[in-house]
This record gives structure tokens, C-alpha cells and sequence, in this order.
């Protein structure tokens, strides 16, 4: 039996695993984190999180998307991570650290009543030249701010920022109605982007607000992305359509992202939620 804690960020929701205490083979991981997601036959979500004892930082986020492929970060997922290892105990510090592929992030934790209900990460540096996102471009060290980029037929301008994972954030007049399945999808594996591409769909409402919906790499269409609403804060800042500092609006919810140019990071402050406990038989 494998005991599970199902959380969700603004709808962005995983199943997240103690890694000290449940020892899973690495070469299972992949088919186990397919059937766990499945809604249908599983658990259900958007992938599965493993939560795991680090030398280089607090603690280690272990993240594989929905189709058993590994994730390099996850915004509303690294918030879940703090909620998870204050709440159950395994800290006692309102500010800690989290690896997950190599990177560290740090993390303040709001706590009330004893629970955390927000988390404020330091995202790190935005990430813009092309082959370190990477996106193929005719100036690998260059940016790619509003190029155009052809789907199906059809023109689009993508600027491309990583968040630890590659984003390309498209300026559209209609979230709701967009085909994003469609464009999401012809994003996420155009011959442009080697190791494939998370997709965000924005909309301007006014300089401090955006609209956004997401298409994510190896899952699909999901409620919110935390590293996409920072990308996607960057982009309009690149663009110069937006301030520093965005609410972003998602399908799951809203989260409060700034890009402090001074220190060329980018901050994100949303909440964690645990939707429920339970074991199940692998």
C-alpha cells in the first residue's frame, strides 16, 4: 500500500508522496506516476510529486509530469512542497529551501492556525537567451521577443522565456475561446523546441492584470502553472505591455507574480490547498 497526499495549487493539482518513506525503484516511477494520474482508473492529477531528503538544500522536489516523463520545476507544485512538509511536521521553519533538477528555490511560508495557506517563492533569473531555454533561433545567445512562429498554417508571435523549464507566451484578444488545444499542442512539439515547450495564452486587461490559460508539456491543458504565470509575467515586461508586478488570472485561480529587475528575479505568491489522505494498492 502506498500513501498519497493529493494537494493542488490554483487547480494545478499532484499527488505527492513522502520519497523517505516510500521507496519506489526509479525505473517504476514512470508507469506508476501514468497510473496514479489516470482520473479515470488512478488517483487523478496533473502529475505526481515525490517529496525527498536533499544534502544540498532542505529538501528535494522530484517532479514527473501526467505521461511518466520528468518535469524540471513547478511553480504551484513547489508551493504544495512547503505546505506538505510544514503541516505534516518534517519542518518547523516558515522559510526553507527545495532542489528539483539541480536548481534551489527559496521559499517563505504564511502559516495560520498552525497551517501554511500561502507560500512566496524566489523563482530565481528569468532565463532568456535562446539556447538556454532552449528554442532554435538564428541568434542562439539573442531573446525571442514576439517572432513569429507558424502552427497549423497559421502565424503566431511567441516570446520564449525558462523558468528552470521552457515556456513560449503568446499575446491572444480571446483566452476563452482560443483553440488552445490545437496551438497548445503544435507549441509543445514544434521541430523549434528540443526538449518540447509549455504553451501560456495570455490576454491583457490592464497594465497590472493578465488573463492566461496554459498548455503544459507532457499533460495537457491544466487549471493553472506557476512557472507560466512567471513566464508570462516576464513576457508582457519584455513587451512592454504590463509593469513589473501582474496578478495573473487562471482557470484554478489567481497568483501574484514580480519581476524585480534590480535583482533580476522573479517572485510568485499564491496559495497551497490539500484536497485529501489516502493509501492505495501498487
Amino acid at each position: 500500500m502506498l500513501k498519497f497526499t493529493k494537494m493542488h495549487g490554483c487547480g494545478n493539482d499532484y499527488i505527492y508522496i513522502d520519497g523517505a518513506r516510500e521507496r519506489i525503484p526509479a525505473e517504476q516511477k514512470p508507469e506508476l506516476v501514468r497510473r496514479l494520474s489516470d482520473r479515470h482508473f488512478g488517483i487523478g492529477g496533473d502529475g505526481v510529486i515525490f517529496i525527498n531528503p536533499s544534502d544540498q538544500a532542505d529538501f528535494e522536489m522530484e517532479m514527473y509530469n501526467m505521461d511518466g516523463t520528468r518535469a524540471e520545476m513547478c511553480g504551484n507544485g513547489i508551493r504544495c512542497v512547503a505546505k506538505y512538509v510544514y503541516d505534516k511536521g518534517l519542518t518547523d521553519q516558515t522559510q526553507i529551501s527545495v532542489i528539483s533538477a539541480g536548481r534551489i528555490k527559496y521559499l517563505d511560508l504564511h502559516v495560520e492556525n498552525g497551517r501554511v495557506s500561502t507560500v512566496k517563492v524566489n523563482m530565481g533569473e528569468p532565463i532568456l537567451k535562446a539556447c538556454e531555454i532552449p528554442v532554435l533561433a538564428e541568434d542562439e545567445k539573442g531573446e525571442v521577443i514576439a517572432e513569429p512562429i507558424e502552427i497549423d498554417g497559421k502565424a503566431y508571435r511567441m516570446t520564449c522565456v525558462s523558468m528552470g523549464n521552457p515556456h513560449a507566451v503568446v499575446f491572444v484578444e480571446n483566452v476563452q475561446d482560443f483553440p488552445l488545444e490545437q496551438v497548445g499542442s503544435g507549441l509543445e512539439k514544434h521541430p523549434r523546441f528540443p526538449k518540447r515547450v509549455n504553451a501560456e495564452f495570455v490576454k491583457i486587461l490592464d497594465e497590472e492584470t493578465i488573463e492566461m490559460r496554459v498548455w503544459e508539456r507532457g499533460t495537457g491543458e491544466t487549471l493553472a502553472c506557476g512557472t507560466g504565470a512567471c513566464a508570462a509575467a516576464v513576457a508582457c515586461s519584455l513587451n512592454g505591455l504590463t509593469k513589473d508586478t501582474v496578478t495573473v488570472k487562471l482557470l484554478g485561480g489567481t497568483l501574484q507574480i514580480q519581476w524585480d529587475k534590480a535583482e533580476n528575479r522573479v517572485y510568485m505568491t499564491g496559495p497551497a490547498t490539500t484536497v485529501f489522505e489516502g493509501e492505495i494498492e501498487i
